[in-house]
C-alpha cells in the first residue's frame, strides 16, 4: 500500500510529471508562461499537449474536457475523446497544442446577462496554465477561462485572475519603493475552510424540500440539538470516520491540500480546511473539494448537504477565507517582520487593506450574497451582515499610537524614521480570535467569515484583491511623486488610520446595540439581504474602481448584477414552489388522514359509553383541523404571490417582491406547518423529522 507521500498528486500534470516528460527547452518555456505570462508558442503548446496527453492516457484517461466555472457558481465540462480515424480503419490516440489552448463549448444554455444574444451560441475556453490539468475518472481536466463569442467574460475565473493581476501591479510599485527591486510577482493565497452536513441518503431521498432546494423548507425543531455543544470537536463517528478517510484519499490524488477535518457546532455537521494556495488555484481545488465531497458521499450511503441553512434551529455552515499576500521571494506583505523598516511596509499593506475593507464594504458583502446565504448572515453562527475589521488589541494599540503621535506605550520605544514612536516589532496572536467579526486579523492573515459554504471563493476574493489594489494605487501614486518618502509614508498610514477607523470593530458583533452603533453612529452600511446588496454592484465608485484596474467592463459588471438577482430569485420561486407542493400533496391530507382517525376514535368511544370526555382527542382535533384550515389559506396566498411573480419585467423589482411578500409568506406557511407537526402522530407524518435526520448517521 502506498504511502500519503507517495500517490499525492499522482492524478495531477503538475510541477514534476512536466519536469520528467517535457524537454528542457519546453519545460522552460512553459515555466515562463506560468511565471510571468509570457505568451505560449504553438511548438511549445504542441509538445505540451503531445506530453500531456501520453501521460493522461498511460493513466486511463481516454477523454479530455476544458475545465470551466460560468456563472452557474458550479463547475463544467464537455468530453471529447483523444480518438482520431487512422488508414487502417483504426484509431490513434491525438492531441494538439491548439486543442490545449482553445475549445469552443456551446455558450447558449450558460448564464450571461445580456452578454449575448440568444442565437450567439458559440462560446470560448482558454487555457490557463497556471492552475494544472488533472484526471477526474477518465477525463483529462484542464482549467480554462471561458468567454463569450464578443470576448466578454463569462465565468469567475478570467476576473479573478485579472484582480490578482490587478493587485500584483500595484504592490510591487508599493515594494519598488521599499527598495525590494528581486521581487517579481505579488500573489494573494488563500485557504478556504469547508463546513457541510452528513446526513444518510435514506433521509435524503424522503425529503423533497431537500432534494430539490438543498435545505429543509420544513420542520419542527429537535428535543436535542446542539445544545450541549457535544457535537463540536467531538469524537468523529465510525462511518463519518471512513468517509473522511476516504474523501482525503481523492483530494490527495488530485493534489489538494486537505489537512484539517473535524466536528463542527451542529449534529451532524463537519469541517475541512486544506493548507493555503495561490488564490487561483485555491478557487479550483474548493470547488473540486466540494464536487469530490458529494461524490464520496453517495459511496458511502450519504449525501452531503452545502446549502447555507439547511436546518433550522441549528448553525449553517460558512466558508470561511483565510487571505494573505505573499512575494515571489516567501515574504507574507501581511506579517509584521523583524525591523523596524519591515514595520513600516507592513503597517502600509495592514493600512491599505482597513481602506479597502471600509470604501467597498458594500462589494465585499454582495460577494457573498445568494438566497442561501441571507438565512445565515446575522445568526449566531454567522457574522451580522454590517462588515467591520477585527484587528486585536495589540495591532489596535499601535494604530491608535500612530493616529495621535503618541508612543506606543505597552513595549520598549524605539524611534522609527517615520516622525513617530511605536513599536518596532510586535508579536503575533497576541489575543483570542473574534467569532463574530466578519473580517478579522489572524496573525498574518485576514479570516473573511462571511462567505456561504456553497459559494464559490472566486467572488469574494476578486472584490478583495481588486479593492486592496486600488488602496495601494492611491499610495503609489502619492508616495513615487513624494519629496520626502518617510516623511509622506507616516502622514498616509496616519490619515488612513484616522480616515477609516470607523470599521475598525474588536468588540461582539452579535451584539444588536453594536449593530445601532455602526449604522447610526459609524455610518456602516447594513445590507442584509442579496436584492439590499446587489444593485450596490452598479454603483458609480465601484464601477470606476473595477473597470480602472481593468477586472469587469460595465457590461460584464451589468451582467452579473442581473445574473446574481435572477438567481436569487429563481432559488426562491423553486422553494415556494416546493413549498407549495409539499403542503398540498403530503402535509394537509397527512393532518387530515389523523383528524379524522381522532374523529373515529371520539365517536367510538362515545357510542360505547356517552360519558367519556375524551378531552384529548377533542383538543387536538381542533387544534389540528384549525391549523389545517389555516395552512390551505396561507399555502393559497402563497401560491397567488409566486404566480405574480411573472408579471414583473424588472429583476430588481421581482428581488424586492420576493424579499417583502413571498418569503414572509413562506415563514407563515412553514410555521403553521412545523406546528402541526409537534401535534400529530410520527407515523402520519410524511417526513422524517429533524431528530431523525440530524442524528441519523451512526
Amino acid at each position: 500500500m502506498k504511502t500519503v507521500p507517495e500517490f499525492f498528486g499522482c492524478k495531477v500534470f503538475d510541477d514534476r510529471v512536466m519536469r520528467a516528460n517535457l524537454s528542457d527547452d519546453v519545460y522552460a518555456s512553459l515555466k515562463k508562461t506560468i511565471d510571468e505570462g509570457v505568451q505560449l508558442d504553438i511548438t511549445v503548446a504542441n509538445a505540451v499537449a503531445t506530453a500531456m496527453k501520453d501521460w493522461a492516457v498511460a493513466n486511463g484517461a481516454t477523454h479530455y474536457t476544458h475545465w470551466f466555472q460560468p456563472l452557474t457558481g458550479i463547475t463544467a465540462e464537455k468530453h471529447d475523446s483523444f480518438i482520431s480515424p487512422s488508414p487502417d480503419g483504426g484509431v490513434i490516440m491525438e492531441f494538439s497544442g491548439k486543442e490545449l489552448i482553445k475549445g469552443e463549448p456551446d455558450a447558449s444554455s450558460f448564464p450571461s446577462g445580456g452578454l449575448r444574444a440568444t442565437f450567439e451560441a458559440r462560446g470560448y475556453t482558454a487555457w490557463d496554465p497556471t492552475s494544472y490539468a488533472f484526471i477526474k475518472g477518465k477525463t483529462l481536466c484542464i482549467p480554462t477561462a471561458f468567454c463569450s463569442y464578443g470576448g466578454e467574460a463569462l465565468d469567475k475565473k478570467t476576473p479573478l485572475l485579472r484582480s490578482m493581476e490587478a493587485l500584483n501591479i500595484q504592490a510591487l510599485r508599493i515594494l519598488k519603493l521599499f527598495g525590494h527591486d528581486d521581487v517579481k510577482c505579488v500573489r494573494t493565497s488563500v485557504g478556504p475552510e469547508q463546513e457541510y452536513f452528513l446526513i444518510t441518503k435514506e433521509m435524503y431521498d424522503k425529503r423533497p424540500d431537500l432534494r430539490f432546494t438543498g435545505r429543509t423548507l420544513f420542520g419542527a425543531k429537535s428535543p436535542k440539538g446542539q445544545e450541549l455543544d457535544d457535537h463540536y470537536f467531538g469524537v468523529i463517528k465510525p462511518k463519518v470516520a471512513e468517509y473522511m478517510e476516504d474523501l482525503n484519499n481523492e483530494l490527495w490524488k488530485l493534489g489538494i491540500l486537505a489537512k484539517t477535518e473535524h466536528n463542527e457546532v451542529a449534529p451532524a455537521q463537519h469541517e475541512l480546511a486544506p493548507i493555503y494556495s495561490t488564490t487561483n488555484i485555491a478557487t479550483d481545488h474548493n470547488q473540486l473539494t466540494m464536487e469530490i465531497m458529494q461524490k464520496v458521499a453517495t459511496k458511502h450511503g450519504l449525501v452531503c448537504l452545502l446549502h447555507e441553512k439547511p436546518f433550522a434551529g441549528v448553525n449553517g455552515s460558512g466558508k470561511h477565507n483565510n487571505w494573505s499576500i505573499s512575494t515571489d521571494t516567501g515574504v507574507n506583505l501581511l506579517s509584521p517582520g523583524d525591523t523596524p523598516y519591515e514595520n513600516a511596509q507592513f503597517l502600509l499593506f495592514l493600512c491599505a487593506v482597513i481602506k479597502a475593507v471600509d470604501d467597498y464594504q458594500d462589494l465585499l458583502r454582495l460577494s457573498v450574497a445568494t438566497a442561501g446565504n441571507d438565512h445565515r448572515l446575522g445568526a449566531n453562527e454567522a457574522p451580522p451582515a454590517v462588515i467591520s475589521m477585527f484587528l486585536g488589541d495589540e495591532l489596535n494599540g499601535v494604530l491608535e499610537a500612530i493616529e495621535n503621535d503618541t508612543p506606543y506605550e505597552n513595549a520598549k520605544k524605539t524611534k522609527l524614521k517615520l516622525g513617530v514612536d511605536v513599536l518596532p516589532k510586535f508579536n503575533r496572536d497576541t489575543t483570542d480570535r473574534n467569532r463574530t467579526s466578519p473580517f478579522a486579523f489572524t496573525g498574518n492573515k485576514f479570516e473573511f467569515r462571511m462567505l456561504g459554504s456553497s459559494n464559490s471563493i472566486a467572488c469574494a476574493n476578486i472584490m478583495l484583491n481588486s479593492a486592496v489594489a486600488e488602496s495601494l494605487k492611491i499610495y503609489a501614486d502619492r508616495l513615487e511623486n513624494a519629496d520626502n518618502f518617510e516623511e509622506k509614508l507616516h502622514e498616509m498610514i496616519r490619515k488612513t488610520i484616522k480616515d477609516h477607523k470607523r470599521i475598525i470593530f474588536n468588540g461582539n458583533g452579535y451584539d444588536d446595540a453594536w449593530i445601532k452603533e455602526a449604522t447610526e453612529e459609524r455610518g456602516l452600511s447594513n445590507l442584509k439581504t442579496t436584492p439590499d446588496a446587489m444593485p450596490h454592484l452598479l454603483d458609480k465608485k465601484n464601477v470606476d474602481m473595477l473597470t480602472s484596474h481593468k477586472v469587469f467592463t460595465v457590461a460584464e459588471l451589468n451582467s452579473r448584477c442581473e445574473i446574481m438577482l435572477e438567481n436569487y430569485c429563481k432559488a426562491v420561486s423553486i422553494e415556494a414552489s416546493t413549498m407549495i407542493e409539499m403542503s398540498k400533496t403530503d402535509i394537509s391530507p397527512a393532518i387530515a388522514k389523523y383528524t379524522a382517525k381522532l374523529a373515529k376514535a371520539i365517536k367510538n368511544k362515545k357510542l360505547a359509553d356517552s360519558s367519556i370526555p375524551c378531552s384529548y382527542e377533542t383538543s387536538v382535533l381542533k387544534k389540528l383541523s384549525m391549523l389545517n384550515d389555516n395552512i390551505a389559506i396561507k399555502t393559497e396566498e402563497l401560491e397567488s404571490i409566486l404566480a405574480s411573480l411573472s408579471d414583473y419585467t424588472d429583476i430588481g423589482k421581482e428581488s424586492f417582491a420576493i424579499r417583502d411578500s413571498l418569503i414572509p409568506k413562506m415563514e407563515e406557511v412553514r410555521s403553521l406547518c412545523d406546528e402541526a407537526e409537534t401535534c400529530t402522530a410520527k407515523e402520519f407524518w410524511p417526513y422524517p423529522s429533524y431528530g431523525d435526520i440530524l442524528f441519523s448517521v451512526k
